[in-house]
């Protein structure tokens, strides 16, 4: 026989002291740690407990008692319930002061260092601005309902989301019409999932399914995205089986502009963009103005994906090298060279972590270095950065606590922090997105 679970303590009123780096408050009555959703710094929450743990304990907010001046009314009716953001109760300047204490943090933390001086903080809208997301679809048997949404908060169901804030509105504001047209298919109970894709222009969304589609079904979901001008991707299988169904003809491209480079980037829906474009129009400029970059100048640009720092540093610079670990990425790189008549630049498809002996790149002399890894960090590319001779080295990263660790390496090997940042690249979330300058 299993061991019956103890029971819960009642609900009751906690102070919160901080906030975790997962946005939940922290309150420590008796001496244990308490995580609290919904609640913040210098609150009195009345909270019911969710789980109990040996070390710490979980709870979320029933009623905020004494409210902090920082709280605000979330933009998004399903705040409370949907986990694809956690802080709409934060005041947008209070997220931004946050994130920028989490970056102070990890690089005190792991690396012992501390920049010369910190950059005004980049930001953007606050609402509308996801250009890409993967929602979860599920049909509801009991309900005979078909959900679309994020997973809801602590747990693996989907939310019921009629709308969503912070995605492209024309996407954002058409969930609850998305999920009565699922509703309708044959195959309601196999599509798991709908990713969307955005450019400046159109939106595509891309419809996994796990059998073949009726030919009804997909009537249907044409017909759906040709009345909103979208582009109909199907995936019956892995990511190499997404075809488009609607247009019947021209590329199968999204396209973003970068106006301060004069440059069109073109991109198929699965392909890695940054999800704020906004963000990213600003990010690029501010990285060649750290980086200094000029007409004489041999540039790398590590991690480069399709080109998006590698063609505006391309503008500026005699030449410049990206290197990526995806083929297909590096074969997108190209093509958005061509699509905007630059020549002076090189792609390398290369697994960064690994030994690069052998790379014609990696033993060539650059005056600059862009790196914009993934959240694992670069580490193994820091002894590689330090043989190229670049003067001046930009970080970009979507990690504080690898850009932390890889700064220390960085400076073991003859650079100083001269400056950081953060760019508000995921509003209402946790994630922190910064930017650092190296120089020797």
């Amino acid at each position: 026989m299993m061991p019956r679970r103890k029971p819960l303590p009642p609900s009751r009123e906690l102070v919160v002291e901080t906030l975790s780096h997962d946005g939940r408050g922290i309150a420590r009555p008796d001496g244990k740690t308490t995580f609290i959703d919904g609640a913040l710094p210098g609150e009195t929450v009345l909270c019911k407990y969710t789980m109990q743990r040996g070390k710490f304990d979980e709870a979320r907010t029933l009623e905020v008692k004494v409210a902090s001046e920082h709280r605000v009314t979330p933009p998004c009716s399903h705040a409370d319930r949907c986990g694809g953001c956690s802080l709409q109760h934060l005041d947008s300047d209070e997220q931004v002061h946050l994130k920028q204490s989490m970056l102070e943090e990890q690089l005190r933390h792991f690396g012992g260092l501390a920049p010369q001086r910190w950059l005004e903080p980049l930001r953007g809208p606050v609402t509308g601005y996801r250009s890409k997301a993967r929602l979860g679809v599920k049909y509801v048997e009991a309900r005979e309902q078909v959900l679309v949404g994020f997973r809801e908060k602590r747990n693996s169901f989907i939310a019921a989301l009629d709308q969503c804030s912070v995605l492209v509105p024309s996407v954002g504001k058409s969930l609850r019409v998305l999920a009565e047209l699922m509703a309708t298919l044959d195959g309601k109970r196999r599509i798991p999932q709908i990713e969307v894709a955005a450019g400046d222009e159109d939106v595509a969304l891309i419809f996994r399914h796990l059998d073949p589609l009726s030919g009804a079904d997909q009537d249907k979901l044409v017909g759906f995205c040709q009345s909103r001008g979208w582009h109909c991707y199907l995936q019956p299988g892995n990511e190499q089986s997404v075809h488009r169904v609607w247009p019947t003809d021209g590329e199968q491209r999204l396209t973003y502009e970068h106006p301060s480079a004069d440059l069109e980037m073109a991109f198929h829906p699965t392909d890695f963009t940054q999800v704020n474009g906004e963000i990213n129009r600003a990010m690029v400029p501010l990285a060649l103005e750290l980086l200094d970059v000029q007409a004489e100048h041999r540039v790398l640009d590590l991690f480069c994906g399709l080109g998006n720092f590698t063609l505006p540093l391309a503008r500026r610079a005699a030449h410049v090298s990206g290197v990526e670990g995806s083929q297909a990425m590096v074969e997108r790189g190209y093509e958005n060279a061509r699509r905007n008549s630059l020549s002076n630049v090189d792609f390398y498809a290369f697994d960064l972590t690994k030994d690069v002996a052998g790379q014609s790149w990696a033993t060539a002399r650059y005056d600059r270095v862009l790196v914009d890894p993934p959240r694992t960090g670069a580490l193994e590319m820091m002894p590689v950065l330090a043989k190229t001779g670049a003067q001046k080295v930009v970080y970009v990263s979507c990690n504080p606590a690898t850009l932390a660790r890889d700064a220390g390496e960085l400076v073991k090997h003859g650079y100083r922090l001269v400056a950081a940042g953060v760019m508000d690249m995921f509003p209402h979330t946790t994630h922190v997105e910064s930017i650092a300058l190296f120089e020797r």
